[in-house]
């Protein structure tokens, strides 16, 4: 019997985030042959990113258009959820592992009666059933699960899965209206944001992360030189965030942040178990240290002891020399 998946994807300051083409191949890789794949776009002024995201689904993609749509409201992006789903009854569920995938997954999952795997890392099929990976223990070990039964939601750890490729017949564009129920509980009227970066952190390709041995936030700024040249992101650990160096918004570990970049250059970080639970499985991790017995060397690709004042400039200027 076929099954149809749903992908709910994102949008995040006018633009289609990278996990939702992620989880547009999760929900590839997790469906056999005839089973329906539909994507649901939620936002204000979305014509064209509708359009976008419709060239790598093969199926209809349900969007969702109003100006209070704008700003990630809990309640008022369920009600539209739910009235999606009376056209289109999903099977599965596909969402980002991210801030919003993580609050609405559990109301979808509640509201269909489903089960639900969340921060999913990898995905194959055995027997016509999807496996799905997932890190247990603070990223120390990792299970693998699978549903024994319908309806079921999974989200989608980023950076871990290839973005869906685009297809060669665009999906049919399904314009849903919104009429806000004015009952809503709670209203966002505005969101300040606290970045690290041009680039979103859970996104970054590459980040370059700071510890207490930056010593202030002005010592941040090499990192930040550094991170412009490789067009990265810069994070920290908890102890830097506690010690006033930066925001807690760049907190990168077990109480923060969970990325998972191509490149972790971690500087003067020392490698406290809940900072390698929110960046052990970066692909390449770079370890800049006075220290040589610091731990965060153990779990390293490649590690530079040294002063990271002395070091950080001169792998700026070398980068610069390569890509700029």
């Amino acid at each position: 019997m076929s099954k149809t998946f749903v992908v709910v994807a994102e949008v995040r300051g006018g633009s289609l985030r990278q996990v939702s083409l992620e989880a547009l191949q999760a929900a590839s890789i997790a469906k056999n042959e005839g089973d329906a794949v539909a994507a649901v776009l939620i936002g204000s002024q979305i014509t064209t990113l509708a359009a976008d995201l419709a060239g790598y689904v093969e199926g209809r993609v349900y969007a969702v258009d109003h100006p209070e749509l704008e700003i990630y409201n809990a309640e008022a992006y369920f009600d539209v959820v739910q009235g999606v789903f009376e056209q289109v009854t999903p099977d599965v569920v596909f969402l980002g592992h991210t801030a919003l995938g993580r609050d609405l997954a559990p109301k979808i999952a509640a509201h269909l009666g489903a089960g639900q795997i969340s921060d999913v890392t990898a995905i194959e099929q055995n027997g016509g059933e999807a496996v799905y990976t997932r890190p247990i223990y603070a990223g120390k070990a990792f299970e693998q699960k699978s549903f024994t039964g319908g309806p079921q939601v999974v989200t989608i750890r980023p950076n871990n899965l290839a973005p869906a490729p685009s297809v060669s017949s665009p999906g049919e564009i399904i314009e849903i209206d919104y009429a806000p129920s004015g009952s809503l509980r709670s209203i966002v009227k505005d969101i300040v944001r606290k970045t690290s970066g041009k680039v979103d952190l859970t996104e970054a390709k590459i980040i370059v992360s700071g510890g207490r041995g930056v010593k202030s936030a002005e010592g941040f700024k090499p990192l930040e030189e550094l991170a412009d040249v490789l067009h990265g992101a810069v994070g920290a650990s908890r102890a830097a965030c506690d010690a006033g160096y930066c925001d807690y918004s760049m907190q990168i570990g077990q109480t923060g942040k969970v990325v998972t970049p191509e490149i972790y250059i971690a500087c003067g970080i020392s490698g406290a178990i809940q900072h390698l639970a929110g960046m052990s499985q970066s692909r390449v991790i770079i370890a800049i240290n006075k220290d040589p017995e610091a731990p965060i060397f153990k779990v390293a690709d490649y590690g530079i002891v040294g002063d990271l004042f002395e070091v950080v400039p001169l792998l700026t200027r070398e980068f610069r020399k390569v890509l700029v």
